[in-house]
């Protein structure tokens, strides 16, 4: 799902290291499909299970990280221009934290 850009923003918290962030996402491209590879080969699925955790922790550090990145780059913008800019963009990282530790 695309979301628009935000108003005022044109460089994102990862525009730094967008290659890293990319091999990153790689990485876990190249997990999931270690798992689709398993299933075909009908693996045992005990082993099936490990790779899934071990997928979903990538992910899971791979959410913290932008959110990370989000806090330093578009939250610490918004906080110093102040206003209702700072208290939605607080707002927003606060819904993006809650969206990620729901299980």
């Amino acid at each position: 799902m695309d979301t628009p850009p935000r108003e005022g923003t044109a460089v994102q918290g990862y525009s730094g290291h967008k290659d890293d962030v990319l091999k990153r996402l790689r990485r876990i491209e190249g997990q999931v499909r270690g798992l689709q590879r398993m299933v075909e080969e009908d693996t045992y699925c005990v082993d099936v299970l490990t790779q899934v955790s071990a997928t979903t922790k990538a992910l899971q550090s791979f959410g913290l990280a932008m959110l990370e990145d989000h806090l330093h780059s578009c939250v610490t913008d918004a906080v110093a221009e102040g206003g209702d800019a700072a208290r939605d963009k607080v707002t927003e990282a606060s819904r993006a934290v809650s969206r990620m530790v729901r299980v």
